[in-house]
């Protein structure tokens, strides 16, 4: 498997713009290679920093030495990182721009997945409306904390779940047709989606290295996404 697209990468660290369907680091089954897997293969050691999940894009990093780890792993925890996210949702929140202040903890019954409990670890996102579409809405996020699916639980408990999200949405493929009212899809075979992953990207890290060096590292909103946000815009339009 080829190695992603490398956005930025020095002898400390690599920054990496992963795609949608991609592992970050190898899941408990060992059930396909993940990016990690492919940079131990081309770097030998390789450390965590943080993760995106599997069906999420965009900029990821890496690091090439444990004392860089320890210093990327300590600015993560400490809030020192600027987040951004675009994500794509159902609806639109009732007011343009905010703060999601909801404690998370993982579901007690369900491995793998995160609920709001007043019990759980304080998780903040903050969110504005980039484009409105009525029924859709393109959204940016600034992830203030790092929770588990922090982004993904927090839209769906306010009810605009991510658009594809099998664990806290419908997890629908997105069609051309549920734009269009009068759509017809010609020829005998099933309509393919236009978009039929998890609607999050990762769009920009940013950060001090332990040099005072400032860091910004950005990886374009995909194919999919951008093609998805096309026809919205051709079929419903921007509302005000």
């Amino acid at each position: 498997m080829k190695l992603p697209g490398i956005i930025f990468e020095n002898d400390e660290f690599i920054a990496l713009n992963k795609p949608a369907g991609l592992l970050s680091v190898p899941d408990r089954m060992q059930s396909t290679p993940s990016l990690k897997d492919l940079l131990i293969g081309r770097y030998g050691n390789i450390f965590t920093v943080h993760r995106l999940d599997r069906e999420t894009s965009g900029v990821i990093v890496f690091a090439k030495t444990a004392e860089i780890h320890q210093y990327l792993s300590v600015i993560f925890q400490e809030r020192q990182v600027e987040k951004v996210y675009f994500g794509i949702v159902w609806g639109s929140p009732s007011s343009p721009s905010g703060i999601i202040e909801l404690p998370m903890l993982e579901h007690p019954g369900k491995n793998g997945t995160m609920v709001v409990n007043r019990k759980g670890k304080p998780a903040s996102t903050g969110y504005e409306v980039i484009e409105n579409f009525g029924k859709y809405s393109l959204i940016k996020f600034n992830l203030f904390t790092g929770r588990t699916h922090q982004i993904r639980v927090h839209m769906k408990e306010t009810g605009h779940p991510i658009l594809c999200d099998p664990l806290y949405g419908d997890g629908k493929p997105f069609l051309v047709s549920s734009l269009k009212k009068n759509y017809k899809h010609s020829g005998f075979e099933d309509e393919l989606p236009i978009l039929s992953r998890l609607a999050l990207h990762s769009a920009k890290l940013s950060f001090s290295d332990q040099h005072e060096k400032l860091f910004t590292l950005e990886a374009e909103m995909p194919k999919d996404m951008r093609a998805l946000l096309s026809q919205m815009k051709k079929s419903l339009g921007s509302k005000a």
